[in-house]
């Protein structure tokens, strides 16, 4: 069972080597061709050329079309270059460039070492894993000689340790017999394979002779291990990857085999600095990656395995922290090379170290020693940044380490902590300027300088500030300025005329920010807007408008106005702020007034170099919303409104700014929205059929202190900054329509009142009539001024108005409404005719077509005729109140009457003026007429007032459809002359 478990292992170990070997074999092949193209086809042939015997040589071949002249470079894992004769070399320095590729790589050794891409049992089981198999067996083999000596007493305990280095020492002298001799042996890993069964062996020597049989002490037994990891390290140069895997494991498990009570802590570091540093160099100079990197992570856990520790003192923290420094600083540059693999192996070998180091710094109390070790590490990332570019990302991390661990550093005393954070300042920020005064600077490096100067300022708030006290704090606003000193410095060193790029924008965001900071630590709460405008000027005055720069401003503006809204002041005085912004307090506060003109202020600055657009209109709004906040603190509150349309006023007429415009104008909206509100209360109660009374209404003060204001400024701004057709305009023409009718309602509705009385039933139909008067005024004044829009808008309100409440919802007819003592002679005819007029003004200006508009308001103008005509029936009879009594029979003849004498006026009118609609109309009358006098009126007559009532209609009813033929003769006539 032990063999067939030990021929597996052997078998998957040399599975995974051959990956290896053949994963280095094409890297070192494309290598090889990328050199050959930048040196040209010359020298292509002399990498291979070199591994041949002189005997083998052979001569140059002439070139071939067909075939590409850079061969297939297989590396000898035995370092045949090293050994090839000279003249190998002296045969191939002639013409012999365009060598065919299969001569020049067509010899045994390569014949043994090129491997067959897909599986094959023979090559498998009879080539590839004898040899390994057999390096195996012997290291096995020593093991069990050992174990049978001692199974059988035939060996002391000292004669077994000596065999077994013996057997090692013969395993390695057979080895570099087989690499002496290797042009018979044919096979490197015959070399290979023995040189690794003897490392084997000889580890587990020293192993048995300290641990297991205490013939040597732990120290002689591990100074045996580390000569033994020693020497796999440099017969890793002569036999290849089985010695430098031994070397890797064997050397880092050695502290763990000889074990021991109290661990040497400067021997233990020593030596695993050495293993590391060993294996690293080897890694580099075999170009083995993997080796440097499993190398730094051995040496990275043991670190972490000797700070789990007791907490080291004295000297030995010295030792564990220097060898930390080495792990972290300077073995990670010995790695070499470029890509993502290598900036990986740099930058997490940095973080490690530093965050283990920070841990020492923790454990031992953020003393003096512990500082000053992880300040080294700081001095060595930053010297290896300045001379290697792939070291900075490393110092970085470094750096975003201290800070952190400075700001967890628990109770420091001032002093202390003011050096330590001015040598990680020195030390984390220098190279960075550096790098970029010379012209060397990166992304790194900016976003470096600006982080380690945010992280210091808020790492020194965090100790020693006081937030929530709201008292000065000078040393600190003093330290935070120095800081914003490094970004700015970056700024400075990386300026341009050119455009700049966002790592320089986000520098001086940087130090804007902490600029911003030192003013708020030095000025009291309620000042802290004042540094906005401060910060904005000082962005803006830097460069002409950019984005970046820009995007700096607005944050400052922006960051003032939050300071403005929440900064944490008395609860009173927050709550006397936003009652005096809307005009429930008339105490003045004279600091609120500054705060807030400080936030308009830098919210003017940069709409003043904005660039135009979403963010200037922004800009502007918020400017004047906070000049209005600032005036509302010190002004009454009935001058506010009044205020906001003057200074709107002002700038539509010297300062064009659109967004400031729109924001005075919601804000007088604003003020007007409740003697709206109360209006519109009001009205909608009159809408259901409640009279509405000018009680209900809002007072001409506050019609005059919030509404006039709106539509002064509306006024304003369409007569000069909106006169151009667009959205805006039409906007503002609503408002002003609607606002304006509200505040021309009120005052004439209150004026009537103190006039003409309240009595909803005596004065109701002329208070009515008036203003719809009032209001097809306006309209005929609008379409002198060719306002089309506006003459349509308030002709269709006046004759909404007319139609619903006239007609609807308070017609004499059916509700109590005086309409005075005299027929004819009272307020129907005015009202009537004040509907009519309205009617025909709106059927003018209609447009030709569609042709139903016009027809529907001569159906309308019929129906108000008509309705006049019965109301005067009415008046006759039952005086001013329409409602009074009952109809008798002769007033309801008369109705018939009336509806035929109506049906014959609207023929008439329809033949003279040729409409159509009109005699459509006559005759829908003449039939709800015949048909009242048929169904109604006869029902309650007899005798020879029957027969006299149809004997009228019926001389009636025949010349009406006389006359009416006449009137279609007619118009056919003239038809057909035309």
């Amino acid at each position: 069972m032990d063999i067939l478990l030990l021929a597996l292992l052997a078998g998957a170990i040399a599975w995974l080597w051959r990956r290896v070997d053949a994963l280095e074999l094409t890297v070192a092949r494309l290598q090889a061709e990328r050199d050959a193209r930048g040196r040209g086809a010359a020298a292509a042939p002399l990498a291979d050329a070199a591994e041949d015997r002189p005997d083998r040589a052979e001569p140059a071949q002439p070139a071939q079309p067909a075939r590409s002249a850079i061969p297939r470079v297989v590396r000898d894992p035995v370092s045949a270059p090293a050994t090839a004769p000279a003249s190998a070399l002296a045969a191939v320095e002639g013409d012999d460039a365009t060598a065919p590729v299969d001569q020049v790589a067509d010899n045994p050794l390569r014949t043994a070492l090129r491997w067959r891409p897909s599986f094959d049992f023979e090559d498998l089981f009879g080539r590839l894993l004898p040899i390994w198999a057999g390096g195996v067996t012997l290291a096995v083999a020593g093991f069990f000689l050992v174990r049978w000596s001692i199974d059988a007493g035939l060996l002391t305990p000292v004669v077994r340790v000596l065999l077994a280095g013996l057997f090692g020492l013969a395993l390695i002298a057979g080895a570099e017999a087989a690499n002496r001799w290797r042009e018979r042996v044919a096979d490197p890993r015959v070399a290979q394979a023995l040189a690794g069964a003897g490392l084997a062996t000889l580890y587990a020597a020293f192993y048995l002779a300290g641990s297991q049989y205490g013939l040597i002490g732990s120290t002689l037994a591990f100074v045996g291990l580390a000569l033994v990891t020693a020497a796999a390290i440099a017969l890793s140069y002569r036999f290849g990857l089985p010695s430098a895997v031994l070397g890797l494991v064997g050397g880092f498990a050695a502290p763990a085999l000889v074990g021991g009570e109290e661990a040497n802590l400067p021997l233990l570091t020593l030596y695993l600095g050495l293993v590391t540093a060993g294996l690293t160099l080897t890694g580099k100079r075999q170009d083995r990656v993997w080796l440097g990197m499993a190398s730094l992570a051995g040496g990275l856990g043991w670190g972490a395995l000797l700070l789990m520790g007791a907490v080291p003192r004295g000297g030995d923290l010295v030792v564990l922290g220097a060898y930390l420094v080495l792990l972290g600083a300077i073995l990670p540059t010995l790695t070499g090379g470029g890509g993502r693999l290598h900036w990986l192996v740099r930058v997490g070998a940095a973080a490690i170290a530093a965050l283990q180091l920070a841990a020492l710094v923790h454990q031992g109390g953020y003393g003096v020693l512990e500082w000053g070790l992880y300040l080294l590490l700081g001095a060595a990332l930053a010297w290896f940044g300045w001379r290697s570019p792939a070291m900075r990302e490393g110092n970085a991390v470094a750096a975003a380490v201290g800070v952190a661990l400075l700001s967890m550093w628990p109770d420091p005393a001032a002093s202390g902590f003011a050096s330590v954070a001015t040598v990680l300042a020195i030390l984390f920020a220098a190279v960075p300027l550096a790098q970029i005064w010379r012209g060397h600077g990166r992304t790194i490096d900016f976003a470096q300088a600006s982080g380690v100067a945010l992280g210091l300022s808020a790492a020194s708030y965090g100790q020693f500030g006081h937030f929530l006290r709201g008292e000065s704090e000078p040393l600190l606003a003093l330290a935070s300025f120095a800081l914003a000193m490094i970004p700015a410095m970056a700024v400075w060193l990386g300026w341009s005329p050119a455009p700049h790029s966002r790592r320089i924008v986000g520098a001086g965001a940087s130090a804007t920010a902490l600029a911003g900071v030192a003013g708020l630590m030095v000025l009291p709460a309620w000042a802290a807007p004042l540094v906005a405008p401060v910060l904005v000027g000082g962005v803006l005055g830097l460069r002409r408008p950019e984005s970046g720069w820009l995007a700096i401003a607005r944050g400052a503006a922006i960051v003032g106005l939050l300071l403005a809204l929440f900064l944490p002041q008395p609860f009173p005085e927050m709550i006397n702020e936003i009652e005096r912004a809307i005009g429930m307090s008339a105490e003045a506060d004279w600091t609120d007034l500054l705060r807030w003109l400080a936030v308009s202020a830098a919210f003017a600055t940069l709409a003043w170099r904005e660039i135009p657009g979403r963010w200037r209109l922004a800009s502007e709004a918020l400017a004047a919303l906070a000049g209005y906040i600032a005036v509302a603190q010190v002004l009454p509150p009935d001058a506010l409104a009044w205020s906001v349309a003057l200074v709107a006023s002002l700038i539509v007429w010297r300062l064009p700014r659109p967004g400031a415009l729109a924001a005075l104008l919601g804000i007088a909206a604003l003020w007007a929205i409740p003697a709206l509100i109360h209006w519109l209360d009001g009205g909608v109660e009159a809408l259901v059929g409640i009279p509405l009374q000018s009680g209900d209404l809002p007072a001409l003060k506050a019609v005059a202190l919030h509404i006039v204001p709106l539509v002064a400024a509306l006024a304003v701004a369409l007569a000069t900054a909106l006169r151009n057709e667009g959205p805006p305009r039409r906007a503002a023409m609503m408002a002003l329509g609607v606002a304006g009718t509200v505040a021309l309602h009120t005052a004439y509705r209150h004026a009537f009142a103190a006039v003409a009385g309240a009595d909803f039933v005596a004065t109701g139909m002329m208070q009515r009539t008036v203003w719809e008067a009032i209001l097809l005024g306006a309209a005929w004044l609008a379409a002198r001024q060719s306002w089309h829009r506006t003459t349509l808008s308030l002709a269709l309100v006046g004759l909404s108005h007319f139609g619903w409440f006239t007609l609807m919802l308070h017609n004499p007819l059916w509700a109590e409404q005086a309409v005075g003592a005299l027929p004819v002679i009272d307020a129907l005819l005015p009202a009537y005719a004040v509907g009519l007029l309205t009617i025909l003004f709106v059927r003018r200006q209609l447009p030709p077509t569609p042709a139903f508009l016009r027809w529907i308001a001569d159906a309308a103008a019929m129906v108000v005729i008509a309705l006049y005509a019965l109301s005067e029936l009415r008046h006759l009879f039952a005086g001013s109140l329409l409602v009074a009594g009952t109809m008798g029979q002769s007033e309801d003849l008369l109705r018939s009457l009336l509806g035929i004498v109506l049906a014959v006026g609207f023929l008439w009118w329809g033949a003279r003026s040729h409409q159509r609609s009109w005699r459509i109309g006559s005759l829908v009358l003449m039939v709800l007429a015949v048909a009242k006098v048929f169904l109604v009126d006869t029902a309650g007559l007899g005798g020879l007032a029957r027969i006299a009532s149809f004997m009228a209609l019926g001389f009636s009813l025949i010349g009406i459809g006389w006359f009416y033929s006449r009137q279609l003769r007619g118009s056919g006539q003239k038809e057909e002359r035309a």
